[in-house]
């Protein structure tokens, strides 16, 4: 299911190429564009993961440099089935984290410093089991390639804002429109394939750690922390994260168009697993 997913959003996202290379330059804008897509998807398949990790400036840890934190993920990932993921320490204050691979044999799970420093080990276990639900899920390669090509999307249409097409056919409102819709188009596609995905990895989460009220409580602080606690990210990737790193930013109209469902809404449903 997660393959037909993942292939869907990939042409979803291609349509939207073609589209907006043809608002920006006519049939041969949209045959670049078109190109340009093919590539990106190859790309985002096989790379999307490392782009993500050099994003955020990542380090990958051993067992010599973040001991408990490599042995809790070790022993949680037995518990799920799954092979060892790389571990990385984003350096941010921020108390956050996500999983990212395009399978569970190439998987990396990255956390903040700030998330290791906040949580108890009860609450950053239920966190790392939400993030190895994810890989057990498959949802890692649909996020990751919905970053890359939602970042690809921004940037196109905002060179397209300087180097519009042709100015008879109003080439400079159309790539004022693009401006405003690839990226709209773009998170609201994010949108769709996240929601979902936090409430079942969630459930599965608290399964693998058979801590449900630790994961409940961990997210409640990582959305304080969140608001409070500004983070250097990329609007594309938000959706990758256990909890919306913009928090702080998301009132009002801008509310509408989170990554995430309500945390309070994820912490009732958690509150309701009885083991």
């Amino acid at each position: 299911m997660n393959g037909m997913r993942t292939a869907a959003l990939m042409a979803a996202l291609m349509v939207l190429f073609g589209l907006l290379g043809q608002a920006l330059g006519g049939n041969g804008g949209m045959a670049l564009a078109l190109g340009f897509a093919l590539l990106l998807n190859f790309g985002s398949y096989w790379f999307s993961a490392s782009l993500v990790l050099k994003m955020y400036k990542a380090q990958e840890v051993t067992s010599q440099d973040a001991p408990e934190l490599v042995h809790m993920i070790d022993d949680l990932r037995v518990k799920a089935g799954l092979p060892m993921p790389r571990i990385y320490v984003i350096p941010s204050n921020q108390p956050n984290a996500f999983a990212t691979g395009r399978n569970p044999e190439n998987a990396a799970v990255a956390v903040t410093n700030g998330i290791v420093r906040m949580l108890t080990r009860d609450e950053l276990e239920g966190v790392i089991a939400h993030e190895l639900a994810h890989i057990k899920n498959r949802d890692i390669l649909t996020g990751s390639i919905a970053a890359t090509v939602a970042a690809a999307i921004t940037m196109l249409a905002r060179f397209g804002m300087f180097f519009g097409g042709d100015r008879d056919r109003g080439g400079a409102l159309s790539s004022l429109l693009m401006l405003i819709l690839a990226p709209l188009a773009a998170m609201m596609i994010q949108m769709a394939i996240s929601r979902s995905r936090e409430f079942a990895a969630d459930r599965n989460g608290a399964e693998i750690c058979g801590k449900p009220e630790a994961l409940a409580s961990a997210l409640l602080k990582l959305q304080s922390g969140s608001e409070n606690v500004a983070m250097d990210a990329n609007p594309a990737t938000a959706h990758m994260f256990i909890v919306n790193p913009f928090a702080g930013a998301a009132s009002g109209f801008r509310s509408l168009f989170s990554t995430h469902p309500p945390t309070e809404m994820r912490v009732e449903k958690l509150r309701e697993m009885r083991f």
